[in-house]
């Protein structure tokens, strides 16, 4: 599915199934508890830290949707069309980054 195709189907969702949008603000608060959700279980995963047991039937992919899905839902609110705000950004960043990154040793090949 499209991005624009993703944010009609949440806004159906919502306008059907959810009653309502929560509050921008709400939604907010919402966006960084599911933003924390994805860097504990990558802590987990990737980093030292050690799973809890409640931890252990999470899913990064579950979690990610989420946030996309939270993402989304503040995108509507806000009048923000995501697939032309991402389009803007790669040129945005194709522009700026042309060869800031291939001249960054630090990113080289060892």
């Amino acid at each position: 599915m499209t991005i624009q195709e993703a944010q009609q189907k949440v806004d159906d969702w919502i306008k059907t199934t959810g009653v309502r949008y929560f509050s921008e603000l709400t939604n907010m608060a919402i966006l960084t508890e599911e933003v924390g959700e994805v860097a504990r279980l990558m802590s987990r995963i990737y980093g030292e830290q050690s799973f809890k047991e409640s931890d252990k039937n999470k899913n990064l992919s579950e979690e990610l949707a989420d946030v996309l899905w939270v993402v989304i839902c503040i995108a509507n609110q806000t009048g923000v069309n995501l697939e032309e705000a991402l389009q803007k950004n790669f040129e945005k960043k194709n522009s700026r980054d042309a060869d800031r990154h291939k001249q960054n040793p630090k990113l080289s090949e060892p």
